[in-house]
């Protein structure tokens, strides 16, 4: 079953579907949702940065890895997108040239300062502290938003 805004989440076998819905739960209240639109992808960059500044490899095989965590969750929209915005960031962290380690620092801080913030509000605690693989579902779900709203099937 792929997922369109008129099929929910919860009604689906796939653990991507269990996953997106699972984690939906806990970002609900508007303000907390509009807020991981904005960090979470903040928040990969810079994690993207920050390991490749401690060596560029390292950060290489956190991108494959997560690629590899995607791809098995079996859905070609997500994947595909994920592989786009991995060189989107990729391509950043390079720009960022010697920066690159001051600049992620703090795109990383202000940015969890914002998710918590977000959480505060929404008055549940991020996903990730029950299980960290929603670490990696934070970007699906800011995408399965995205998605929907462009009618695109996942």
């Amino acid at each position: 079953m792929t997922h369109t805004a008129a099929a929910p989440l919860a009604t689906s076998d796939r653990k991507i579907d269990r996953l997106l819905a699972h984690y939906e739960e806990s970002h609900r209240h508007p303000t907390n949702e509009l807020i991981h639109f904005v960090a979470i992808p903040a928040i990969m960059l810079s994690i993207v940065g920050l390991l490749f500044a401690i060596h560029p490899w390292v950060a290489y095989a956190f991108v494959a890895a997560s690629l590899v965590y995607y791809a098995l969750l079996r859905s070609p929209a997500f994947l595909v997108t994920m592989l786009a915005l991995t060189v989107l960031a990729l391509v950043a962290v390079h720009a960022m040239g010697t920066a690159v380690l001051p600049v992620s620092a703090a795109i990383f801080v202000v940015a969890w300062i914002f998710q918590f913030v977000g959480h505060k509000m929404e008055g549940k605690k991020p996903s990730f502290f029950e299980d960290i693989q929603y670490l990696w579902v934070g970007p699906l779900f800011v995408l399965s938003k995205l998605f929907v709203k462009l009618g695109i099937r996942w």
